[in-house]
């Protein structure tokens, strides 16, 4: 349903891309594919998918007339609590297991989760998998064997490698993925460091009030205190 997906600023939505599709039994697919974790995962995929789904009733129409949604997220990152590299969801009741409705399925494809050890074969989803993956393309002979649809997928990649101008856009791509991936670990770096300082500061104030408590106790006047302490007034007021 969006076949026009060529971004030519690489600074336009660069990590995330999406496909929209419909099957020819009238159910809707989201595909999204990201590089990088913009947190929150789990609430934007509900999110998408409810405006997804609901947007398919026009005013006046019946609800049977409503189709099944399909999420797929293709993540260069983990984000669920298990170690499988594909979950699907569904909604079913807890107890016995059975499904309110078919309507809704999301799928959770998570690269860093393959195993290492994965190799190409007859399952169709592991061969898909290694070749997003991308970190080796001594495979790609078995997988152009074993998979017919991705000989086509490595046969158009291969196409636009050998483009000029496929391959600029490539690089620029390339380059403010680098970029931002660098900006992010550099925030984090500071943040980390930031809260280390503000914690350190912290604790030497609780240092320093736990002293003023007991030289209190020992019966040194505020004054006495503040001095030895460093503390101001309002701090020494504000002792329990």
């Amino acid at each position: 349903l969006n076949p026009y997906t060529d971004k030519d600023d690489p600074l336009d939505k660069q990590s995330i891309f999406d496909i929209w599709a419909k099957t020819v039994d009238g159910r809707l697919i989201n595909i999204e594919m990201q590089l990088f974790n913009r947190y929150d995962m789990e609430k934007r995929t509900l999110y998408y998918w409810s405006k997804r789904y609901s947007s398919q009733l026009q005013t006046g129409g019946k609800y049977t007339e409503l189709k099944k949604c399909i999420t797929i997220n293709i993540l260069n990152y983990s984000v669920l609590p298990n170690e499988h590299t594909h979950s699907v969801f569904h909604l079913r009741e807890d107890g016995s297991g059975a499904k309110l409705t078919d309507d809704i399925e999301i799928h959770f494809l998570e690269l860093p989760k393959l195993n290492t050890t994965a190799v190409p074969g007859e399952e169709g989803l592991v061969n898909w998998l290694l070749f997003l993956k991308g970190n080796d393309n001594s495979n790609w002979e078995v997988l152009r064997m074993n998979e017919p649809a991705l000989r086509k997928a490595m046969e158009t990649l291969e196409f636009l490698s050998q483009d000029s101008e496929a391959r600029r856009k490539y690089e620029d791509r390339q380059k403010f993925l680098h970029d931002e991936a660098s900006q992010r670990d550099g925030a984090q770096r500071e943040g980390f460091a930031k809260g280390m300082e503000e914690g350190m500061k912290e604790g030497m104030k609780e240092a320093k009030l736990e002293i003023a408590r007991k030289l209190l106790q020992m019966g040194l006047d505020l004054p006495a205190i503040q001095t030895a302490t460093g503390l101001t007034e309002d701090e020494l007021k504000s002792m329990n």
